[in-house]
């Protein structure tokens, strides 16, 4: 089974005010399209205080996609919970659990810049603890029972759509995020691939009494995939916006570990490391079948894409997923479904 993600994060360094708008209502319209055309899931991560625009407001956007859509999932891959109110956040995701169908998932994180803890006054050396006290009282609060917050007791309401509450996977690539996500009965998203993590969590939800829950690992296989008739001449005009992004991502991580970064510094560099690649309809078909690409990730306003490659991109990476579904039909998910889980 292949699944089509189409990832937005709105990073476009340099963007002027009518060039970001632009992106919004963009993406807005293209998850409409991805909809209706063979994408799996809608992924949108959370930053604060970035220069180049990176997004702050997941929850914002993905109310916004989830009314022009039906069927797609909608994934914040990671909500950072520490940085958020946990009342006022228990409420916007019950809401949007609401609006949503069912349809947006969770990834919960610590996140991993001091910066963003030091804007918001939260505190970076408990961040670990404070997380898992967080996401307890969120759940906690989707009860719809009253909670003690504070000395105060107060109730939330409405409570989720889904019950006991949406899809929640833990993030992070940590021995310490495996035994948190087993200890609060969440699912587990690491963000390197290793067998001995997953097992890891796996043993610790038996030891607290419950089975496993999904583990989604990042597959093998390029991290970015854009498809254009002609390779060749999207690499030669666009090919700044890629290494942009890539250069972008991997000075932010730094030397954390991350399956889904490419340290490339050139575009001849870039484009001999296979982790961007730019395929043609029937190259990205072929490597599909021959299982050299389990999961297509594409991102559409890569570094500020200009709307003509990111359209075209979209479209016929919506054609193949079309014509692979076809041949190997999987059914919508159910609302609460959460299409990306990969056991590993």
């Amino acid at each position: 089974m292949t699944w089509f993600v189409t990832r937005f994060d709105f990073r476009a360094p340099g963007a002027d005010p009518a060039t970001r708008q632009e992106l919004f209502a963009r993406a807005v319209e293209q998850a409409a399209y991805a909809d209706t055309h063979g994408q799996d899931v809608l992924s949108l991560p959370e930053h604060h205080g970035a220069d180049d625009g990176y997004l702050p407001s997941p929850l914002v956007v993905a109310a916004a996609m989830a009314a022009v859509t039906r069927r797609v999932s909608i994934g914040v891959m990671a909500l950072q919970v520490n940085l958020h109110d946990p009342l006022r956040l228990a409420e916007d995701v019950a809401v949007l659990d609401h609006l949503s169908g069912g349809r947006v998932t969770y990834t919960l994180g610590l996140g991993y810049r001091r910066e963003e803890y030091e804007m918001f006054g939260r505190a970076w050396d408990t961040r670990g603890a404070d997380l898992g006290d967080r996401i307890a009282l969120l759940q906690r609060a989707w009860s719809g029972e009253p909670v003690t917050v504070g000395g105060r007791t107060v109730r939330v309401t409405p409570v989720p759509f889904t019950r006991p509450h949406p899809i929640l996977f833990h993030g992070g690539a940590s021995a310490a995020a495996a035994r948190r996500a087993a200890r609060l009965g969440l699912h587990f998203q690491p963000q390197v691939a290793d067998p001995e993590l997953a097992e890891l969590y796996r043993a610790e939800c038996r030891a607290h009494g419950r089975e496993p829950g999904m583990v989604l690992q990042p597959p093998a296989g390029p991290i970015v995939v854009f498809c254009a008739e002609d390779p060749d001449r999207f690499w030669g005009r666009y090919a700044g916006h890629l290494l942009a992004d890539a250069l972008l991502q991997d000075a932010w991580h730094g030397d954390l570990p991350s399956a889904v970064r490419d340290s490339s510094t050139t575009v001849e560099e870039m484009r001999a490391a296979g982790r961007y690649v730019v395929l043609t309809p029937d190259e990205l078909a072929d490597r599909i079948r021959s299982r050299e690409i389990r999961a297509v990730t594409t991102h559409p306003l890569c570094a500020g894409l200009p709307a003509e490659p990111s359209w075209e991109s979209l479209r016929l990476i919506g054609e193949v997923a079309e014509r692979i579904n076809r041949r190997n039909p999987n059914p919508a998910p159910e609302p609460g479904a959460d299409p990306r889980s990969v056991t590993a």
